[in-house]
């Protein structure tokens, strides 16, 4: 029993069943344990897509997938990933290697030496541990499991020197222990219970954290009859076309107004930050009512938007516990108010957003279980504001956050994975794409049947939307796009032209008639034309 193979068997025992990386002569030896063992291993073509399938796989399913990861420039590969799964609070769990302890910090041109790598690796994860003894495996994994079923998540990075990964580790470990989150108290639920009782316009915010608790998020607005505003990580958790969910449109000037209006406002597992509240960066989401706070980190209870009560708590028992604690639903016309609201905001009249109302249309009629996941580009963002989703967890993008390019198809990839029972599309831009063009090898190792739906506009055009409206040249945003069909063919995928929603109805359609994945090309042109 050496170090590597303790950790393979570990990682079994706190249920990780896949593990995403590329082999190289620094983690040899995991691959030769992980030959024994039922965790399933995907090799994807870049280190950063490994972190974005295991960012993915957590957010489709609620659980860390595992990345190994060579020394040094796979580490600086994968930092990306590392970022935006930090910016999104997503599970996963990186081991490296690194060289041999004695010849740590001696600068002497070793294969893939990097000075500091824990350290490099601290600022894109919520702690970066260097093993230095193997006996101390069991406390460093049970201390980032601990943090990722009882603590705000994100990735964690261990990284084994390799003459640690080859030492010898002591057999008959004790099992994992089971961790519960905090729970909130008796006298913080009274209180909250209390001020909304006697609110008479409540309004709900619900973020990423009630990902794993729509029926106590749908009880809760329910017994309240509020209007709610869902985050973009909490897409799906009040279900769709809820009538008292206004969805991720807190940056708009008539849900602001209703969120200046409420008289108490309860906001549950969301950040209040500005990738959802201030898309324009004008600090103009405002809250002149009591703010009432639940989240599983205490340091988010202070920030960007000041707590009159503040709860540490997991945002199901908070949920539930505040439930029990309120009247019979009292009728505070929430859905008049979100009705109101609607109709002001009057999204798919918008001309920003109007073109891609029957992209959304075309992929929910086609695909009504479809898990989306998207990169940043014009579809993606208008979807954050659009798409409606029958269950959370169906509804994830890098345009939150750290806001990365190139994550949707990984990403899209790690879903699969993660979900093989549900159809799963990455909406993604020709730009986004092309950085990470070679994940289409891995998409057909998979062979699963992903929609790969490109929206091709010939470059960077939300980049230039903003060079258009801030009087700055078009300079470095008109892209050459690749011949789609012939890069298709080359990684034997399929591939479909679309220039208007009936041929994007039927392409999908085609989606589950072969194990392998298609491309869906919509020229961008072409279908505004169209509608």
């Amino acid at each position: 029993m050496n170090c590597a193979r303790q950790l393979i068997q570990l990682l079994e025992a706190y249920g990780v069943d896949t593990a995403l990386g590329i082999p190289g002569v620094h983690t040899i030896e995991l691959y030769r344990a992980l030959d024994q063992s039922h965790l399933t291993h995907v090799t994807p073509r870049h280190e950063q897509g490994a972190g974005f399938m295991a960012d993915g796989y957590a957010r489709a399913s609620g659980k860390p997938a595992a990345c190994f990861i060579v020394t040094g420039p796979g580490m600086t590969n994968i930092a990306t990933a590392m970022g935006q799964a930090l910016a999104d609070s997503v599970p996963m769990l990186v081991i490296s290697s690194v060289n041999p302890r004695h010849t740590l910090g001696r600068g002497q041109g070793r294969l893939h030496e990097m000075p500091h790598q824990s350290e490099t690796l601290a600022g894109v994860s919520l702690f970066s541990h260097s093993l230095h003894d193997p006996a101390a495996l069991p406390e460093v994994l049970a201390r980032a499991f601990a943090v990722f079923a009882s603590a705000r998540p994100g990735p964690v990075h261990i990284e084994i020197p390799l003459d640690i990964m080859v030492a010898p580790a002591p057999e008959g470990q004790a099992a994992p222990a089971r961790v519960f989150p905090p729970a909130p108290t008796p006298e913080a639920l009274a209180l909250a219970g209390d001020w909304l009782s006697g609110a008479e316009r409540p309004l709900v915010l619900l973020g990423g954290g009630t990902a794993d608790a729509p029926e106590a998020a749908r009880a809760l607005v329910e017994r309240l009859d509020a209007p709610a505003f869902t985050t973009i990580n909490a897409k799906g958790v009040l279900g769709q076309d809820y009538p008292l969910d206004l969805g991720a449109t807190m940056s708009l000037p008539a849900a602001r107004r209703l969120a200046v209006e409420a008289d108490v406002v309860l906001a549950v597992g969301t950040e209040i930050g500005e990738t959802d509240y201030d898309l324009d960066a004008d600090d103009g989401f405002r809250l002149d009512g009591k703010l009432i706070r639940i989240d599983i980190d205490p340091e988010q209870l202070g920030r960007n938007q000041e707590a009159d009560l503040a709860i540490l708590a997991e945002a199901g028992q908070a949920m539930r516990g505040l439930t029990e604690r309120l009247p019979k639903a009292a009728a505070r016309d929430g859905a008049e108010r979100a009705t109101t609201v609607r109709r002001a905001l009057a999204l798919a009249e918008d001309p920003e957003l109007a073109p891609y109302v029957p992209l959304f249309d075309t992929l929910r009629n086609a695909l009504p279980e479809a898990i989306v996941v998207g990169d940043s580009t014009g579809p993606v963002y208008a979807g954050n504001f659009l798409a409606s989703m029958p269950a959370p967890r169906r509804w994830f993008n890098a345009a939150t956050g750290f806001g990365t390019l190139g994550y949707g198809l990984p990403a899209a990839l790690g879903a699969a994975l993660a979900r093989p029972e549900l159809p799963v599309i990455a909406l993604v831009g020709d730009g986004g794409l092309q950085f990470v063009l070679g994940e289409l090898g891995t998409a057909r190792d998979l062979g699963r049947p992903v929609a790969v739906v490109i929206w091709n506009n010939d470059g960077y055009d939300e980049i230039r939307r903003y060079m258009s409206l801030s009087a700055v040249p078009h300079l470095g945003v008109d892209l050459t796009a690749p011949d789609f069909p012939a890069l298709a063919s080359a990684y034997a995928c399929r591939h479909i032209s679309v220039t208007e929603p009936a041929s994007l109805t039927d392409a999908l359609g085609q989606l589950d008639e072969a194990n392998s994945p298609l491309i869906i090309e919509i020229d961008a042109a072409a279908w505004s034309t169209s509608l």
